[in-house]
């Protein structure tokens, strides 16, 4: 198994446009490695940083996917942060857009770019997978069901991919916030304590250690990181 250098690394981190992505890729960048960033979209240039390379890609597509997974390899890390929340009313009232929405963007979506960079992975030795579940994953939420279910499918599906390929070089792991720090949240909750909400650059630093070699014994975790909530 080859040795892994956290400043030669290349990493791809999904829903890299947002809040919490734009702190992931500040803190990868800043470790000297090479960085891919996906979203749907980029509006404008995200990075001066060379060591940065935006991509576009609808990640609900397999075809796209593989897409992204080829343009970035090898790749060292994925950083799977795309995901949704919706819903709002009890499961007799949940409608089948919601659930399967839910579905679609927080677990199809793991699903397919696990399957594209695996195989990366397995040919070179080493891997690492962070995925972004929830609290809501240990703490169901009433009128959530469809949010809860799906981010607990997504760590089931963790677990399952850390299982497969246990003594790999590859480890998979899923990380479990609370309400993040970010402008959309705050805008949803302006009354909202936001001192108490974890930040995205605490989820950041956690990220980059799990991607390290340090945390080469960590395979198959849900860890939370709830801040003060």
């Amino acid at each position: 198994m080859r040795h892994y250098n956290q400043y030669r690394m290349a990493i791809l981190i999904t829903g890299a446009a947002g809040g919490l992505g734009r702190a992931v890729v500040e803190a990868f960048l800043a470790t000297g490695a090479t960085v891919y960033g996906a979203d749907v979209s980029w509006k404008h240039q995200p990075h001066s940083n060379p060591n940065f390379h935006p991509l576009e890609a609808n990640l609900l597509q397999a075809a796209e996917c593989e897409r992204v997974a080829q343009l970035a390899s090898p790749v060292d890390g994925l950083l799977h942060l795309i995901g949704a929340f919706d819903g709002g009313k009890p499961v007799a009232e949940t409608s089948d857009e919601i659930w399967q929405k839910m579905f679609e963007f927080n677990l199809r979506s793991a699903y397919l770019m696990f399957r594209a960079v695996l195989p990366q992975m397995t040919k070179a030795g080493r891997g690492r997978i962070v995925a972004m579940g929830s609290r809501a994953v240990l703490e169901p939420m009433a009128n959530f069901a469809a949010y809860s279910a799906a981010k607990a499918a997504l760590v089931t599906l963790v677990k399952a991919v850390a299982a497969e390929n246990k003594n790999s070089g590859i480890t998979a792991n899923a990380v479990l916030p609370s309400i993040i720090d970010t402008p959309a949240n705050r805008a949803a909750m302006p009354a909202a304590d936001y001192s108490k909400w974890v930040t995205p650059e605490s989820i950041a630093s956690l990220m980059v250690w799990l991607a390290s070699d340090a945390a080469r014994s960590v395979n198959g975790a849900a860890i939370p990181i709830y801040g003060g909530v």
